[in-house]
């Protein structure tokens, strides 16, 4: 689950500690504990902003440090090598500025963060910016630099987002998250050399904000031809749900998927008779339709179809809209 209005409190399965707070409260037990076990939880980095700040507002760059020197500070207090899993956000952008200033930090500092498994990079929430603000980098060299990581989440997205990367032995869990994902981001992603990767999501968002991708921009995961180990797989936040289903009732890689995920996006009651007529959903474990646009009878349906093939289905948050003004959760 990823709730884009809140600071995430479990990243990687591990609790979240933020380490502005640590600074300030050290002798807080919580604290205490994660400095003793470094790996035991998931460190959120990132100086605070001026909240007040009438200049800048919400992006202000009035900070108490920059974010290098917030990281040095953090590498003087924790040991960088028994670090697991970070989420990393405050970078003090700038509107439409890129964030491959900060990526590089992370690149130059990956013989610290030697036991770095799971990274969310560039945590902002509607509190800090618009979620289509956020202008990605190519993730290519960060992958490159952390041929250990397992468990890359990258929030923005942007014409440069790219993870074409040759080769990654170790990714187990890819999640790109944005209000509009370019088709070349999602082919970067189909050309990616990822043969330990299960979990694939994907915001196709919308056109609007940049999102282009379209069912023949996925085809090679569509017929099976890559990314053979996807056992999960999300399509959330999408302007198109239905062609989405349409698209994946057909596909061989159905027959593999054991989680679906096609939440935060605008399933009608068209999307959701594909879904109850075609077999290959039904041999799913679990199948989230979380903000849908059902009527309550289709909703009611979709449960006791799934419930009698014995698939976990979540069909909460119907939305009200006409069909010609249907919005995922997650856009500007």
């Amino acid at each position: 689950m990823v709730d884009f209005w809140d600071y995430t409190p479990v990243f990687a399965g591990l609790p979240v500690v933020a380490f502005d707070e640590l600074r300030h409260r050290p002798d807080e037990p919580r604290f205490a504990a994660a400095l003793a076990d470094p790996a035991s939880v998931a460190w959120r980095l990132g100086p605070p902003h001026d909240p007040g700040c009438a200049e800048h507002g919400p992006w202000c760059r009035c900070r108490e440090e920059d974010f290098d020197e917030h990281l040095e500070a953090f590498f003087g207090r924790v040991d960088p090598a028994r670090v697991r899993a970070l989420i990393a956000g405050g970078f003090g952008l700038e509107v439409s500025e890129s964030t491959a200033e900060y990526r590089d930090l992370f690149v130059d500092h990956a013989d610290r963060l030697t036991g770095l498994r799971s990274l969310f990079f560039t945590e902002y929430t509607t509190g800090d910016s618009e979620i289509s603000w956020i202008v990605q980098c190519d993730m290519v060299p960060l992958l490159d630099a952390y041929p250990g990581l397992t468990d890359l989440t990258v929030r923005g997205g942007g014409d440069e987002l790219n993870l074409g990367v040759a080769e990654h032995p170790s990714l187990r869990s890819l999640t790109l998250q944005n209000g509009g994902m370019p088709g070349a981001t999602a082919r970067s992603v189909m050309g990616a050399g990822l043969p330990a990767l299960e979990h694939l999501e994907l915001w196709p968002g919308v056109e609007e904000y940049g999102g282009s991708v379209t069912v023949d921009d996925l085809a090679p995961l569509l017929d099976g031809r890559v990314l053979g180990g996807v056992r999960s797989l999300g399509l959330r936040n999408a302007e198109r749900t239905d062609e989405w289903v349409r698209a994946l009732a057909g596909s061989p890689v159905l027959e593999r998927l054991e989680v679906l995920d096609l939440s935060l996006g605008t399933l009608t009651d068209e999307g959701a008779r594909v879904l109850m007529e075609t077999p290959g959903f039904r041999g799913l474990r679990r199948l989230d339709l979380h903000h849908n646009y059902m009527t309550e009878e289709t909703a009611a349906r979709v449960r006791e179809v799934f419930a009698a093939a014995g698939t976990e289905v979540d069909v909460k948050e119907r939305m009200e809209g006409a069909p010609w003004r249907l919005y995922p959760a997650v856009s500007e």
